[in-house]
């Protein structure tokens, strides 16, 4: 059974703030909550830690499968999700197909969780 680690508890001395840069509103919120939900499959997870422990640079399908021991069809459909959110880019030079992180993406879902 897996377990959920605690995160240490919040000084609640202290007064609170908003997150990233204040309020968000409906369409925003049902925007990062689909986002946030599409990076909480371990797979999708996997997958973009390899390709940022490469750098962030383009990464084929076939490196990726190599790497994490899954399977072709997997793989392509896991990034193609990542890709259709707009977290990865896809090239396709030929017969190789490679993703690429979008930095932009994930620089504005830090913003969100950033609570100062």
């Amino acid at each position: 059974m897996n377990s959920i680690p605690e995160l240490p508890l919040r000084d609640f001395s202290e007064p609170c703030c908003s997150l990233g840069e204040g309020l968000l509103e409906e369409s925003d919120a049902a925007r990062f909550a689909a986002l946030f939900g599409l990076l909480a499959d371990p797979t999708r997870l996997r997958l973009l830690s390899q390709i940022a422990d490469a750098g962030c640079a383009p990464m084929s399908v076939g490196d990726l499968v190599a790497l994490t021991g899954l399977t072709q069809p997997t793989v392509s459909h896991h990034l193609k999700r990542l890709t259709e959110a707009g977290l990865l880019t896809r090239t396709k030079e030929g017969r190789t197909v490679t993703h690429a992180v979008v930095p932009e993406a994930f620089a504005e879902l830090r913003s969100v969780l950033q609570i100062g």
